[in-house]
């Protein structure tokens, strides 16, 4: 479905941004992978996905807390590739704390890779996808974009902020065969979550299985995680024609978090 088309996603060494790229790989997307790790474990993942699926990877380590790397990565994937078609803006971090007690340079780090990030990488693409007359942005943002947490209000105002660049940019692309969607994950099971899972066991003294349950029974109905590959499939259909006119939206993929 995807054979020729060249596809970046942000923040994609590892959990639902991995999930992402190996989904669109398998529909035959050559990738550019980006994201913080291992040199060696980094190198065994983009080979491996090159390997399986028979397209093009290659990692672009561009630190996304920096408009200018962004947007250097846009640029090289086009000179490299000669186009750009799909870019998932994935890169997160999280911080917690209540807001009167949050560091402000908290504050700026998760504004930076979790929203301004994606406006950089938006606004060099855009040119590059309307010359195509074809471009699939999809933003990866959060139950969290959509309704709030305490002790979380980087993160909450930084989603939030995500959802509505999305909608701006639906308007801005409208007809122009580009689209732009937000994808919106309740709880998914990655190291992010992990550790907030052993941040619940080791703060109440209970076991993880039982940590799992207290998370997923405050907020998610469903009682059970989203999967990174759940993900991919919910931005793989964001990229297929049938979603042509799916613009400007934000998708739940929440176990029904935000149906309450």
């Amino acid at each position: 479905m995807l054979k020729g088309k060249v596809a970046i996603v942000t923040g994609s060494t590892s959990g639902i941004g991995l999930g992402i790229a190996k989904e669109l790989a398998k529909l035959g997307a050559d990738l550019v992978l980006n994201g913080f790790g291992d040199a060696g474990e980094i190198e065994a993942i983009r080979s491996g996905i090159e390997r399986e699926h028979g397209v093009r990877v290659v990692y672009d380590g561009a630190d996304m807390s920096k408009g200018e790397a962004v947007r250097g990565l846009i640029a090289a994937t086009v000179e490299k590739f000669g186009r750009l078609d799909i870019l998932v803006n994935n890169a997160g971090i999280q911080f917690t704390a209540p807001v009167d007690e949050f560091p402000p340079a908290k504050w700026n780090a998760i504004l930076e890779i979790n929203l301004s990030a994606a406006f950089h990488g938006i606004a060099a693409a855009i040119p590059q996808m309307k010359r195509q007359r074809w471009g699939r942005i999809v933003n990866i943002a959060s139950a969290h974009g959509l309704v709030a947490s305490t002790h979380k209000a980087a993160y909450v105002a930084a989603k939030h902020g995500l959802v509505g660049l999305t909608k701006v940019v639906g308007l801005e692309t409208a007809g122009s065969g580009v689209t732009c969607n937000a994808v919106c994950p309740g709880w998914v099971r990655t190291p992010l979550v992990e550790k907030q899972i052993s941040d619940i066991a080791a703060q109440r003294g209970i076991s993880q299985k039982q940590a799992v349950e207290e998370l997923l029974s405050e907020k998610q109905p469903s009682l059970d995680f989203a999967s990174p590959e759940q993900l991919g499939g919910t931005v793989a259909f964001l990229c297929s024609a049938a979603a042509d006119q799916i613009t400007g939206t934000a998708i739940s993929v929440d176990g029904g978090w935000t149906a309450r």
